[in-house]
C-alpha cells in the first residue's frame, strides 16, 4: 500500500485478531441484555409441567358428554382442584389452571348453564378429548435445547429462560471501555471557551453515544493536556480495560504523544495509518491485556473510524456474529468522482430515492455529518460513478 498504509480490511482483521476470548461470567437475568449465551440454553424443566387449562370454563370427561354434570370443586391458577373427576362431575376452572384427575377436555363457560351444582350444556361443547387442554411439555420439555451458545440474549430469551426455570445465564462479559480525549485545545462540553483557540470537547460524548448501543461499562475520564507524562499515566491507570479508546493524537506530529505515552507505559505499537479517508491517522496497540485503539481528533473522523473500527471490535468481544458494518446498494443522484489511493467514506443524503453528495465534506464537519443518511463507499482507484450508477454505501439512520 502506497505511503506504508495498510486497507481498512486488513486493519480490521489486525484488530479484531487482538479480541481474544474472555472467560465467561454468571449474571442474573435481569443483567444479561444484549449478552451472548457463553453455553447452550437447556431447559431444567418441562412447560407446561402438567396438563393445563386454555380457557375458562369446567374440566369434564369427554365420555360424559352432552352432560348433565354435578360441580365438585374448582382448580384455579396455581391452587388445583386436589380430588378427581368421577362420572357425571366437573370442576370449575380457570385459563392455566391444573386440569384435575380423570379430566380429559374443558367445556368454556360460554357454552354451558350453571344453577347451584348442576351444569348443563348449551352450545356446542368441545369438539374432541383434549379441547382446550395444554398438554404437559407442550412448550418445551425437560433437557430441552432452547438456544445454542452465541445468541444474542433479547427479552424474548430472557422470558423463555426464566420459564424454562433459569435464574442466572452464563454469558460472555461486558467489554470495560476507557474513552481518553486528548488536546489542550479541549474544553468540556456546555462551559465557557477561554479564547477562540479552544473548542468544545464533541469526541468523548460522541462515542459514548455510539456505544450505548451495545452492552458494555463505559469510562469517560477528564480531558487530558497535550502531556506526554499525563498521557501515559492516564494509560496506564486504565490497563485493567478491555478497550482504551484515545482521540487525538494519534499521528507523529510534534504533539502528536498517544504512541510515544503508550510506549512509556509499556505499551506497544501493532500498526498505524490507514488508507481511508477520513480517518488516516488510526493507530491500534496493546497495554498489557487491553487493546489501545487510537482514533483521529476530528469529530468526523472519530465517528467514520469508530463506526469502521470499534463498533466492530466491541460486537467481536460480545460474540456478535455480525461484525462490520452492512454494506447496501443504492442509485447515484449525481457524479462521484473518481477515487485516489484511499478508501473514501462520502457524507450523503437521500434525494428522490438516490444518494447525492452532502456539500461539506471536511473531517471537522459536523453539521454535515448529522445531516448525512448515509456514507457511500469508494473503493480505492474506483472510477468515476455517474448518476444512475450502483454505489455501495452503509446507513447511518434506521431505515436508510
Amino acid at each position: 500500500m502506497a505511503g506504508g498504509l495498510i486497507a481498512l480490511d486488513e486493519a480490521r482483521d489486525r484488530l479484531l485478531a487482538l479480541a481474544d476470548p474472555r472467560p465467561a461470567i454468571s449474571l442474573p437475568l435481569v443483567e444479561t441484555t444484549g449478552l451472548t449465551l457463553a453455553e447452550p440454553l437447556v431447559s431444567l424443566r418441562s412447560q407446561p409441567a402438567a396438563d393445563l387449562s386454555a380457557m375458562d370454563g369446567y374440566a369434564v370427561r369427554g365420555a360424559d358428554l352432552p352432560g348433565p354434570w354435578r360441580v365438585i370443586g374448582e382448580s384455579a391458577a396455581g391452587r388445583p382442584f386436589a380430588g378427581a373427576i368421577g362420572p357425571g362431575e366437573a370442576a370449575r376452572i380457570s385459563t392455566g389452571a391444573t386440569v384435575p384427575a380423570g379430566a380429559d377436555c374443558v367445556v368454556v363457560q360460554e357454552d354451558v348453564a350453571r344453577d347451584g351444582e348442576r351444569l348443563t350444556l348449551t352450545g356446542d361443547g368441545p369438539a374432541a378429548p383434549g379441547a382446550h387442554i395444554r398438554r404437559a411439555g407442550h412448550d418445551f420439555a425437560h433437557g430441552a435445547l432452547l438456544a445454542e451458545a452465541g445468541a444474542v440474549i433479547d427479552a424474548r430469551l430472557i422470558a423463555l429462560a426464566a420459564m424454562a426455570g433459569h435464574g442466572n445465564l452464563s454469558v460472555l462479559p461486558r467489554p470495560r471501555i476507557a474513552i481518553l480525549s486528548t488536546g489542550d485545545e479541549l474544553v468540556p462540553p456546555g462551559e465557557a471557551l477561554p479564547s477562540p483557540a479552544h473548542i468544545p470537547a464533541s469526541n468523548g460524548v460522541m462515542l459514548a453515544s455510539l456505544l450505548s448501543a451495545l452492552p458494555c461499562d463505559l469510562a469517560v475520564p477528564p480531558l487530558l493536556p497535550d502531556d506526554r507524562a499525563t498521557i501515559a499515566a492516564a494509560l496506564d491507570a486504565h490497563r485493567q480495560a478491555d478497550v482504551i479508546v484515545t482521540t487525538g493524537g494519534a499521528s507523529v506530529g510534534d504533539h502528536d504523544l498517544i504512541q510515544p505515552a503508550l510506549l512509556d507505559s509499556g505499551g506497544t505499537v501493532d500498526f498505524w495509518r490507514i488508507a481511508m479517508r477520513p480517518g488516516k491517522p488510526v493507530m491500534v496497540g496493546r497495554l498489557g491485556e487491553a487493546i489501545v485503539l487510537g482514533l483521529p481528533g476530528n469529530p468526523v473522523s472519530a465517528y467514520v473510524t469508530a463506526t469502521l473500527l470499534l463498533l466492530p471490535l466491541v460486537r467481536r468481544m460480545l460474540g456478535y456474529p455480525s461484525l462490520a458494518p452492512i454494506i447496501s446498494q443504492a442509485i447515484a443522484g449525481e457524479t462521484f468522482p473518481a477515487n485516489g489511493l484511499r478508501q473514501d467514506f462520502v457524507r450523503a443524503r437521500w434525494q428522490d430515492g438516490r444518494l447525492v453528495r452532502l456539500g461539506n465534506q471536511d473531517s471537522g464537519a459536523l453539521l454535515a455529518l448529522h445531516q448525512a443518511d448515509a456514507l457511500v463507499v469508494r473503493p480505492i482507484s474506483a472510477s468515476e460513478a455517474e448518476p444512475g450508477d450502483p454505489v455501495d454505501y452503509i446507513a447511518l439512520r434506521q431505515g436508510s
